[in-house]
C-alpha cells in the first residue's frame, strides 16, 4: 500500500469520468485514500487534481480555488445538457449573428452574477442528482448561484457549416460553463451549447504540471498544499502536543493553516478559535 501523500495532477482525456480516474490511481499506487478536487465531465478533458492519502484532507481547499478553461461555444444548436452529448432542442438560423453582437453579448458574462447551473449538473434535488433526474425525463429546475467570471477573452469566431466561438474563461469555483455556452445563446436569439472544454489550471496547479494516469509524479504534500494555504513552522513540542489533540499558541493568521513540523512533513491543519490554535486534522509522519 502507497505510504506517498501528496498530488497526482492528471491531465484527463475525453471519455473518463473523474471516478473513473481516481479508480485507476488507486490501482496504480495501491491504496483507497484517493480523491480529486472538482469534477471534469467525461467530454472534458485537462486538469483533474488528485489526492493522495493524507492530501485527501485537503482538497476541499482547493475545490474551491480559481479555475481556468478553453472553450468552444457552438451557436444556433441548443441540446438538452447545453453540451454535444445532449439531444439537440432546437435549431436557429445563426447568420445574422455579428461579430459587434457576439463581443457585446459576452461582455455580460464578466464580472459576478448569478447563473443557472445546467440542468445536467451534480447538483442535488430532495437528495438525487439533478443529472439522474434529467436522464429519468423529469423537468429540473436548479437555483441561481453566485458566480464571478474574472477573465473572459474571445480568442476566435469561426463561420463555416456552424457558428463556433474559442474563449478563455478564468472563473471561480462553481461556474458551469455550459451555462455560458446555454445563455450566451440565449441572449443572442439563436441558442448555443458546448462543443469542447480543457480545464488548463485549478489553482494553483496548471497542465504544464499535468501528465497521464500511468505516470503522472507525486507532488509532495507539503510542497504543493503550502501554495495553497498560510504555512506555520512547528517545534517538536507543538507536534506533541497537537497529536494528542491538544490546542497551542494562536496562529499569526486566521482561517485555515497547515502546520510544518521540524521534519519538513504536513503535521496538522490549523485553525483559531477561542485564542488558541485548535487542530482540525493531525498526520502522523
Amino acid at each position: 500500500m502507497s505510504k506517498e501523500h501528496g498530488f497526482l495532477v492528471i491531465d484527463k482525456p475525453a471519455g473518463m469520468t473523474s471516478h473513473d480516474v481516481v479508480a485507476q490511481v488507486r490501482k496504480r499506487l495501491g491504496t483507497k485514500q484517493v480523491g480529486h478536487a472538482g469534477t471534469l465531465d467525461p467530454m472534458a478533458t485537462g486538469v483533474l487534481v488528485v489526492g493522495i492519502n493524507n492530501a485527501t484532507k485537503f482538497l476541499q481547499y482547493i475545490v474551491t480555488g480559481r479555475k481556468r478553461y478553453n472553450a468552444v461555444i457552438r451557436l444556433g444548436i441548443s441540446t438538452v445538457t447545453d453540451d454535444k452529448e445532449g439531444d439537440v432542442i432546437a435549431e436557429r438560423d445563426w447568420r445574422a449573428v455579428t461579430d459587434s453582437d457576439i463581443e457585446n453579448a459576452i461582455d455580460k458574462f464578466r464580472g459576478t452574477f448569478m447563473q443557472v447551473p445546467s440542468s445536467v449538473s451534480a447538483k442535488k434535488i430532495a437528495g438525487e442528482r439533478a443529472y439522474d433526474l434529467v436522464r429519468e425525463g423529469k423537468e429540473v429546475e436548479l437555483a441561481a448561484n453566485e458566480v464571478t467570471i474574472h477573465e473572459l477573452k474571445v480568442l476566435a469566431i469561426r463561420r463555416g457549416e456552424h457558428l463556433d466561438i474559442d474563449v478563455d474563461v478564468t472563473c471561480s469555483a462553481g461556474t458551469y460553463i455550459r451555462a455560458i455556452a446555454r445563455d450566451l445563446g440565449t441572449a443572442l436569439g439563436v441558442g448555443g451549447h458546448l462543443i469542447e472544454l480543457r480545464r488548463t489550471e485549478v489553482a494553483p496547479f496548471n497542465l504544464a504540471q499535468a501528465g497521464e494516469i500511468a505516470s503522472a509524479q507525486v507532488l509532495p504534500l507539503a510542497d504543493a498544499i503550502t501554495k495553497v494555504l498560510p504555512k506555520r513552522e512547528l517545534g517538536f513540542d507543538e507536534v506533541v502536543e497537537l497529536r494528542f489533540g491538544r490546542r497551542i499558541d494562536k496562529s499569526d493568521v486566521d482561517g485555515s493553516v497547515v502546520g510544518i513540523a521540524p521534519d519538513g512533513e504536513v503535521a496538522a491543519i490549523l485553525e483559531n478559535r477561542e485564542g488558541r490554535a485548535q487542530p482540525v486534522s493531525v498526520f502522523n509522519s
